[in-house]
């Protein structure tokens, strides 16, 4: 698991511009490597009043509007006072919302602290959820894990199993039969929040397949663009595990198993593996289950509890000497 983080460079030179939040450096760009460890931006206009000591390191600073307005409002060298001990603050840089014109004294501070000051015309509300949303991801916890990502059906499948299982093999079938592949061999899994997972495949292996006997092959050229994306949430883990005859296998499905991954736990199923079993079958049944399960449909738990209700509607009554009928039966 790695926790990462992000420079305003990198900020700079990511998806803002994608999300539809173009950036613009006005000043302080000797400040690009500069960190941010935080998602969550901060909008206090406080900070201008002299409470800057609430403000939190390594976290972005939003200038809208109000904060503009009232800096105007200042005198001069009273605007140069607030603004040094705010930029003071190990703050890694200052985004300027709604395309306003920063005083000649933030640009100055800027430079002089080294704190990139940044600009965007999108409206303070919407700039804020972009940037949290694209720090999220950036700052997300992570990990690798050795398996192939499916999307099913609109249900995101981890197969998973020891090297050789034929995880690849139960993949391309899946493809086949016009599913939708993530990542094969490595699936980059991110944690997004405290209840969602999302998969990805690294960028060097992207598109690409290991099959045993065919070499590396790449799913879009060979199907298409609709058999392959690029990220997916991780909702259900099958694992692929080699018959043993002599071991107990779950037949009912009653028991509901967890994979823990970051510390979020997905449902489990464990698949047993022999000759003669169709394993692309068994997979896409499971993921048609558990998309049952999610609505309520659960066909275990609904015969267990018929063959219970009819063994309690068969129970004899009290009054009846069940040794009487037995001998009468007979």
């Amino acid at each position: 698991m790695t926790t990462r983080s992000v420079t305003v460079g990198s900020l700079l030179k990511g998806r803002a511009e994608a999300l539809g939040l173009r950036l613009e450096v006005l000043g302080g760009a000797a400040g690009v490597d500069r960190m941010i460890a935080s998602p969550h931006v901060q909008k206090t206009g406080l900070a201008l009043a002299g409470f800057d000591a609430y403000l939190q390191p390594w976290r972005i600073l939003v200038f809208g509007q109000s904060e503009v307005r009232y800096l105007e409002s200042l005198g001069t060298a009273e605007r140069s006072r607030v603004l040094g001990a705010a930029l003071s603050r190990d703050v890694p840089c200052v985004l300027i919302t709604g395309g306003w014109a920063p005083p000649a004294e933030l640009l100055a501070a800027s430079d002089r602290y080294g704190v990139p000051l940044l600009r965007t015309h999108v409206t303070t509300p919407v700039a804020i959820a972009k940037v949290a949303s694209l720090l999220d991801d950036e700052l997300a916890e992570r990990e690798i894990v050795h398996g192939v990502l499916m999307d099913m059906l609109g249900l995101g499948v981890l197969i998973i199993g020891e090297s050789g299982i034929g995880k690849s093999e139960c993949a391309l079938d899946l493809v086949v039969r016009g599913y939708r592949l993530v990542a094969d061999d490595a699936v980059e899994v991110r944690r997004r929040s405290e209840t969602t997972l999302v998969g990805t495949c690294p960028e060097l292996t992207r598109y690409n397949m290991e099959v045993r006997g065919l070499g590396v092959i790449n799913i879009r050229d060979l199907f298409g663009v609709a058999a392959i994306r690029t990220s997916k949430r991780v909702e259900l883990v099958v694992q692929l595990e080699r018959w043993e005859a002599h071991r107990e296998y779950d037949r009912l499905g009653l028991t509901e198993d967890r994979h823990e991954i970051l510390g979020i736990a997905v449902p489990l199923i464990r698949m047993p593996v022999a000759p003669g079993r169709s394993v692309a079958v068994l997979v896409e049944v499971a993921a048609r289950n558990q998309l049952l399960r999610a609505r309520g449909l659960n066909a275990a738990r609904d015969l267990a509890a018929r063959l219970d209700e009819t063994l309690r509607g068969r129970e004899p009554h009290p009054d009846v000497d069940i040794d009487e009928d037995v001998e009468a039966g007979e």
